[in-house]
């Protein structure tokens, strides 16, 4: 289950990150500067506190974990993926598929996001251990994972109760 979290919710994350990132760096202006400010109002609370927020107001279940744990980790996704298409949309091929008559949607997703991939991989594969940790952080709150599904929050929880009597277990 930690897994299938870890793998959703940073793809959760990276799809609506890194699309808001790209739309915010090809057009620029005030919807760069509006998608960037909302960008940093969700950086400046911090991730965990964001996601209790999340399920807390959606619920506690498994798929509500999953996009609140998603949504906490897309600032992230939508800084990189934007740095890497200010690079990217200023390159030969974009113009090339412009003059072609390729659109605006066709040029952002056939030509800029496949080559902002790299550092979202990068970023993708260090991501799913951090919500994986935030996972089993709301699970151990009761804001996870319900038993009795085994989730490692959840067990750890239910282990706290032994531990001046029997550490061990």
């Amino acid at each position: 289950v930690s897994l299938y979290v870890g793998f959703v919710a940073v793809g959760i994350g990276a799809v609506f990150g890194g699309v808001l990132g790209a739309l915010g760096s090809y057009y620029g202006g005030r919807l760069d500067n509006l998608i960037m400010r909302f960008m940093d109002v969700l950086l400046a609370i911090p991730s965990i506190i964001l996601a209790i927020a999340i399920v807390g107001a959606m619920g506690a279940n498994l798929v509500n974990l999953m996009i609140a744990v998603g949504i906490s980790h897309m600032p992230r996704y939508a800084r990189i993926v934007r740095a890497s298409a200010l690079s990217v949309r200023k390159q030969e091929f974009v113009d090339a598929a412009r003059v072609s008559g390729a659109g605006d949607m066709r040029i952002i997703f056939e030509n800029i996001l496949p080559n902002c991939m790299a550092p979202i991989i990068v970023q993708s594969t260090l991501g799913v251990a951090q919500a994986i940790l935030a996972a089993a952080t709301l699970s151990f709150l009761g804001l996870g994972i319900q038993p009795p599904t085994a989730e490692w929050g959840s067990m750890l929880s239910d282990g706290r109760q032994f531990l001046r009597n029997a550490p061990y277990l």
